[in-house]
């Protein structure tokens, strides 16, 4: 799988060089590998279940861009179909007919999208779905939660999980406290203090917005009666309910986490997977909700790349594989099979580790668990995950850069991807 001696010269002679180019020497600060120690690989290539860095290594990836890769990395069929749709151009500015179809399969699949807007990222459907709450209510306060991430627009860099938790940055500077004033926190899977802020605000409160199953401060599951909760008590206050579906919408169930959850919010935001890997994100709801945007309605929101053809032609086609039949129940055996053997050995070779996975999403902790918010999360052995990040890395596996990062899976990975994986593992974490 790798050459007998690691060697990571080219990819250290580009970061190198890169680092006088960009900040960090990155685009995306957890890239940087800051978090693990050590220098990032720079990918070469990608296919399937692997990817190849510029100096040869290969690897069993579990990142897969951060989720849109569920069907694996270059799929034929979506190549095959990007193909066809650059014959035809890159970019519109204007409407076409992609918009409508994969428009109609997302309002298909997802309970809660009546309508949907298109957008170019998560954050970006992040930055307007906060503004369309507070057009709808009047209210100015949203409640979020300790450790989700919702984009890197300036309300939501509070108490955020993800690359500020992976960098130690408990908020940014730059974000004025007059933006953030509005936005309040309360602990991932605590109704109690969800109650007490609604209590504290009353009538001031536009919505609640979470990612349902936690993935950017590790994979942290909603316990039981924590999301029906939050849809009593956004009902009782009338304020919105708005699940940040960007990691989990077509992952954790064709539906997302609603569909697997049978809990149906107000509003959804979308990325990733919808995108095929190209850059997309998105964001829809009720009907009454989504007609308040322009040009239906006053609230503004634009974009020029927007419903960009190739993003909607990857998106369409990787939906489409995803309807095969038994492509979750799949994801589920693999990802299933990943963690109780890394767990399994963590326990065999005297390491306290704790974690799960839905579908084809995972995370493990090095504590003794259980992790039920970001606090719980923040007291992993972070040293000991990075002498492991390292360790895989070095046996041909491609994990996270962070402890505070969820993993992912695709139909691509086989029984023999996982075996290897579980084998380099326990030669790892022998030796950690």
């Amino acid at each position: 799988m790798i050459a007998t001696t690691f060697n990571t010269a080219k990819s250290e002679e580009i970061f190198a060089a890169a680092q006088k180019l960009m900040p960090g020497g990155v685009s995306s600060p957890v890239r940087a590998f800051k978090s693990v120690g050590g220098k990032p690989i720079v990918f070469d290539r990608v296919q399937g279940a692997y990817i190849w860095d510029v100096d040869g290594n290969q690897y069993i990836d579990y990142v897969g861009s951060w989720g849109p890769a569920i069907c694996g990395h270059a799929h034929p069929d979506v190549i095959s179909a990007l193909h066809s749709a650059l014959d035809k151009g890159t970019s519109f500015g204007a409407p076409s007919a992609l918009e409508n179809v994969l428009a109609q399969m997302v309002i298909d699949a997802v309970p809660s999208i009546e309508m949907v807007r298109f957008v170019n990222s998560g954050t970006e459907a992040c930055m307007s779905v906060l503004r369309l709450m507070r057009a709808f209510t009047g209210r100015d306060k949203i409640i979020k939660f300790e450790g989700c991430y919702h984009g890197h627009a300036d309300m939501f860099l509070v108490k955020a999980g993800s690359g500020v938790a992976t960098l130690g940055l408990p908020d940014s500077p730059g974000v004025p406290k007059s933006t953030t004033t509005n936005t309040l926190t309360a602990p991932y899977n605590d109704l109690e203090a969800v109650k007490a802020l609604f209590a504290e605000h009353p009538d001031q409160i536009a919505g609640v917005i979470l990612e349902p199953v936690v993935g950017n401060s590790g994979f942290i599951p909603p316990d039981a009666g924590f999301l029906e909760g939050l849809r009593l008590i956004t009902q009782e206050n009338e304020a919105l309910l708005v699940f940040d579906e960007v990691m989990t919408g077509f992952r954790i169930a064709y539906g997302g986490a609603q569909e697997r959850f049978g809990i149906t919010p107000d509003l959804t935001t979308l990325g990733k997977v919808i995108g095929g890997g190209l850059p997309v994100g998105a964001y829809g709801g009720r009907k009454d909700i989504m007609s308040l945007v322009a040009p239906a309605g006053p609230m503004y929101q634009a974009g020029t790349l927007s419903g960009n053809p190739l993003a909607m032609t990857a998106g369409i086609k990787t939906l489409e594989l995803l309807q095969k039949s038994g492509t979750y129940e799949y994801l589920d055996k693999m990802t299933k099979k990943l963690i109780e053997g890394l767990l399994a050995i963590a326990s065999e070779t005297g390491h306290e580790a704790c974690g799960g996975h839905i579908s084809g999403m995972f995370g493990f902790f090095f504590t003794k668990g259980p992790v039920h918010s970001y606090e719980d999360a923040k007291k992993s052995d972070l040293a000991k995950f990075g002498r492991f990040h390292r360790g895989m890395l070095e046996h041909g596996v491609y994990l996270a850069p962070s402890q505070f990062e969820a993993g992912f899976t695709s139909i691509a990975h086989s029984e023999e991807d996982i075996e290897k994986t579980l084998a380099a593992a326990k030669a790892v974490m022998a030796n950690l």
